[in-house]
């Protein structure tokens, strides 16, 4: 058995070779990493000391989202109007969504089977009556379907908000605006309250580490 080899990365959990699109940087990464088996003796651990090109980038520009929202609402007790607002949300940034598709020529949304019509629609009433709702996809629980459906949700506002590529962005940067300045995030963050304490139980085992990531779960109720 060959000694262990192993290049230690300074990069965001779920990015191992660096941020998406920066090819020259993931060579790098991946080259010192067959680098490593030409010791002869080991173990190995070494650090990846190249500079982040993302935020170390001399005059490159803070990212923000290509798509200026409105404030996300206060009252979130009305289906149809927390409905109105996710719809406003996903109309202002589908023409980003699909420049994203045609620069990428992929995406993860269609997990569901889902439109983001449909989708908006159930999780704006599952967030106002939730006790009141029957799973959204045919043959799965209300707690799995959930999560697909905002999956999408979440994929679709994600790859719409990077889709400028003179705009460089880190995960948290994303997840902050998503979790912290739609609708969408305050919508999904109040559905995880509810989960949390609820008694149907494909939601609230989804609702401890699945709902929310854990750099930003102190939005939460219950951290």
């Amino acid at each position: 058995m060959k000694p262990p080899r192993a290049l230690a990365v300074p990069f965001e959990l779920g990015r191992p070779f660096g941020a998406p699109n920066e090819a020259e940087l993931q060579r790098k990464v991946l080259y010192h990493c067959l680098e490593l088996l030409e010791r002869d003796s080991g173990p190995v651990l070494e650090d990846f000391t190249e500079l982040l090109s993302v935020n170390e980038n001399e005059g490159s520009e803070g990212w923000a989202c290509p798509v200026n929202f409105a404030p996300p609402m206060d009252d979130l007790n009305d289906a149809d109007l927390v409905y109105q607002s996710l719809l406003q949300e996903t109309n202002l940034l589908r023409p980003w969504y699909e420049e994203a598709v045609k620069n990428y020529k992929r995406s993860a949304f269609g997990i569901s089977g889902k439109t983001t019509d449909e989708i908006v629609r159930f999780i704006a009433d599952l967030l106002v009556e939730p006790e009141n709702q029957q799973p959204p996809i045919v043959g799965e629980s209300l707690g799995t379907g959930f999560k697909r459906m905002a999956d999408d949700l979440r994929y679709f506002y994600t790859e719409a908000a990077i889709a400028r590529p003179d705009r460089k962005s880190t995960d948290i940067d994303v997840a902050n605006w998503l979790w912290g300045e739609t609708t969408l995030g305050k919508v999904l963050l109040a559905i995880r309250d509810y989960a949390m304490e609820c008694d149907e139980p494909s939601l609230k085992v989804l609702s401890v580490t699945a709902m929310v990531p854990s750099h930003q779960r102190h939005r939460t109720k219950h951290g």
